[in-house]
């Protein structure tokens, strides 16, 4: 790649004016909680999208959401049943297809542990049939939704969500002369969503006793709303290549069960297998690679396909101090009991 020029911007990678009116778009995992409010996002500020297709395997949940978004009110929402795992129905899916969110995942880490082999077809296998997907059908952008498990890994999960992420950064390497980008979000726990810890505790509540695992863990949170603005960010904003993450509060887990039930006796149960007491999203090892931009952390690949001068001075990005490490202990924002609470109020659970 030629860097003699550096003051010269590549103007390949200047920022237009972002439309997915007349658009098709397909979100894998399209029924999940982030699926829902990005298809309710989409919509509000894009009413023209041309399709937006909801791809998942879960027929129940597929007629509910179709409840939801009958097509005699909603004719650009198309519901696909479908497999990450089975490339053939998801490259039919993706013909013709603009943006595709990959958040179909296997998510839940003592089932990952218990179930490896299916865990890897969904979260590794199923990752590279997105891949191919877009590259077959000339898709414009991918962007795919990781986890801060993926950042040092402990469980399967987490490192399968890190060898996804591997696999869509490197995509940017195989793409030949298309315009197709390839970046991924990682963030915390999404506030309120399946498998959180707030539903978990909520449906504890009644027995007076409230589960936690370590009394010093905490965790990252990310409120619905925010998730979907960091995956539109990404579509927006994306060279390729780019890992973004939030910059975001974090919570102690024994705040949030005082928030759900003041009166609730905690009873300390033991961290289960591959579970950390304080989450990571940036290593000391990402750091060489770590810049800030606004509200986000982006990692950068150690060999981009375009100038990185040219991406510091369009982003305005400052590097981050050597062995910087993000995880959710030594944040210094984090929300206390009285915040959790205001924030749980307004969860439709």
């Amino acid at each position: 790649m030629d860097h003699s020029n550096l003051n010269i911007i590549d103007t390949r990678y200047m920022k237009n004016s972002f439309d997915l009116n007349d658009k098709d778009i397909l979100i894998t995992g399209g029924t999940g909680s982030l699926g829902k409010a990005l298809v309710k996002e989409i919509l509000k500020k894009w009413p023209k999208v041309n399709k937006l297709i909801i791809f998942s395997r879960d027929e129940q949940k597929q007629y509910n959401m179709a409840n939801d978004y009958p097509s005699h009110l909603y004719p650009n929402i198309r519901f696909f049943i479908g497999d990450v795992r089975d490339k053939d129905r998801l490259s039919r899916a993706c013909e013709n297809v603009n943006y595709i969110i990959h958040a179909a995942a296997m998510k839940h880490v003592p089932i990952a542990e218990y179930n490896p082999d299916e865990c890897i077809k969904t979260n590794i296998i199923g990752a590279q049939n997105v891949i191919n997907a877009a590259i077959v059908n000339n898709v414009n952008s991918v962007v795919a939704l990781s986890t801060d498990k993926a950042c040092a890994p402990t469980n399967l999960y987490g490192a399968s969500k890190l060898a996804s992420d591997k696999l869509f950064i490197a995509a940017n390497n195989i793409k030949g002369k298309r315009s197709l980008k390839f970046s991924v979000v990682r963030y915390g726990n999404v506030m309120g969503s399946n498998g959180s810890v707030i539903p978990f505790f909520i449906s504890k509540k009644e027995t007076g006793k409230l589960p936690i695992t370590h009394k010093n863990m905490t965790r990252f949170n990310i409120s619905i709303d925010d998730g979907v603005k960091m995956v539109i960010h990404a579509l927006e904003n994306s060279w390729g290549g780019e890992l973004y993450v939030p910059k975001i509060p974090s919570y102690k887990v024994t705040d949030v069960a005082k928030a759900v039930c003041p009166d609730c006796k905690l009873v300390e149960i033991g961290i289960r297998p591959g579970e950390k007491i304080h989450e990571e999203m940036i290593s000391p090892a990402d750091s060489y690679f770590t810049y800030e931009i606004d509200n986000y952390y982006v990692i950068l690949p150690a060999k981009p396909q375009w100038n990185l001068e040219d991406f510091i001075k369009s982003h305005k990005a400052k590097k981050v101090v050597m062995d910087f490490h993000y995880h959710s202990g030594n944040n210094p924002d984090f929300l206390n009991v009285n915040q959790i609470s205001k924030l749980i109020s307004k969860l439709k659970i």
